[in-house]
């Protein structure tokens, strides 16, 4: 049961629709505390990361769902299971490694021990202590039942390799919380080749963890904020694209071609960011190479809600995991993938394009600093709203990008859940 009620009152917002979105949902901790029992800890899937991350059985992975942090195992049987880093017994967060391998899990405080997938495997001294003169001091009370008393244990949804687990047993199958428009984009990218891991990158962002999603949801800002993006015609307007959400609006996929960047006045005249002269040293980061899996498409950014963005930006894929620490900062960390079968050019080709996101990408940099200052301008007028309007104030796909569509439509998702 949560401590923290879910009556407090929700933000106002000015119009029925989302296009205006209030201040409080970023700034008002009783929110943030509703949003995390709602979105983290009940009917959803959550991220919790790749297999290729825990190879061999006994590996494990420390990461969080929500705030709560959980071990994603492998079994020996190579299932895997997901449990939360409490111990039963006296509630030690008994795990600190981020990576590891083991063949039970040890709680260090009282030494009690369990399984891989979480059942309590041994409590020193359960049955007392015996004395010399026969007498035994100690021991669990005659009705204690270890199989009562294991891990918490998450429900597992696996997928191509990917990892998503829910505290919520009864929610729905993983297939359809995606929905059929948006599973096959996620299959687009994980199609059953083995994945290998390429590295990690991490940062705390000082912002709403929403902003993120918003971000990624956001095609108006790339063409305009991002100097790489709008010179070389990576991600901008004139690019031919398409938005698409689930029927729920909660998850998006921003569909995007490359175009030949250069001087286009319709999108470039004016902005601040495009360096008509700017040319590469090295050229290899745009040393660009259409794999059969792509389509036509060389961009997709996949928003799945609340908690994961699944980037193929040309020849660069990534998960990036949003984990929410407070309602003014979160975590985000990116990992990086490609495939077992690419070629050693092909891994070095992601590789260089990595580069090109992360916390110091030639990218990415620019949007962990616009969220900080996004968060401080919210926080210092906590009573006003965001003005999400273009391209109208309804919740639809698009074959265009000029739009806040995508935003507008996880508004209207979120005030489903968090004002019933």
């Amino acid at each position: 049961m949560s401590l923290h009620s879910s009556n407090a009152p929700m933000p106002r917002w000015e119009r029925g629709d989302t296009s205006r979105v209030p201040y409080g949902v970023y700034t008002d901790e009783a929110v943030y505390r509703r949003e995390l029992e709602r979105f983290f800890y009940k009917g959803h899937w959550c991220y919790v990361g790749l297999e290729a991350e825990i190879p061999k059985p006994g590996d494990f992975k420390r990461t969080q769902v929500g705030e709560r942090s959980v071990l994603m195992v492998r079994g020996k049987s190579g299932d895997v299971h997901v449990v939360e880093n409490v111990c039963a017994h006296r509630g030690v967060q008994f795990v600190r490694e981020r990576f590891g391998n083991r063949n039970i899990l040890v709680c260090p405080y009282h030494q009690w021990s369990y399984d891989l997938d979480g059942r309590l495997r041994g409590v020193p001294f359960s049955r007392g202590v015996r004395q010399p003169d026969g007498s035994v001091h100690g021991g669990m009370p005659a009705d204690f039942d270890m199989s009562e008393h294991g891990l918490t244990q998450l429900k597992v949804a696996r997928r191509n390799g990917v990892v998503f687990a829910s505290f919520d047993h009864s929610v729905e199958p993983f297939e359809d919380y995606l929905g059929p428009t948006i599973l096959q984009y996620f299959d687009r990218v994980f199609n059953g080749r083995e994945l290998t891991l390429l590295g990690y990158s991490r940062q705390r962002i000082p912002g709403n963890w929403k902003l993120m999603q918003e971000n990624i949801k956001d095609p108006y800002h790339p063409g305009l904020l991002h100097t790489w993006f709008v010179n070389f015609g990576l991600w901008r307007a004139d690019n031919k694209s398409q938005l698409r959400m689930d029927e729920h609006f909660r998850h998006a996929a921003m569909i995007s071609r490359k175009g030949s960047g250069g001087e286009n006045k319709e999108v470039t005249s004016g902005v601040s960011s495009f360096k008509q002269n700017l040319k590469l040293n090295d050229d290899r980061f745009l040393d660009i190479v259409h794999e059969p899996w792509w389509g036509e498409p060389t961009v997709v950014m996949l928003t799945l809600f609340p908690s994961v963005i699944i980037q193929q930006q040309i020849n660069s894929l990534s998960t990036r995991h949003i984990i929410p620490r407070g309602h003014g900062e979160f975590d985000f960390v990116w990992t990086h993938f490609g495939y077992a079968d690419d070629s050693p050019e092909m891994t070095r080709r992601r590789l260089r394009q990595a580069n090109l996101f992360g916390p110091a990408g030639f990218v990415s940099a620019d949007d962990g600093e616009v969220i900080e200052l996004s968060q401080r301008g919210i926080e210092q007028v906590p009573w006003h709203r965001a003005l999400v309007e273009l391209g109208g104030r309804g919740c639809e796909n698009t074959e265009h990008m000029v739009t806040e569509t995508l935003i507008r439509g996880m508004y209207d998702y979120w005030r489903k859940i968090m004002e019933d």
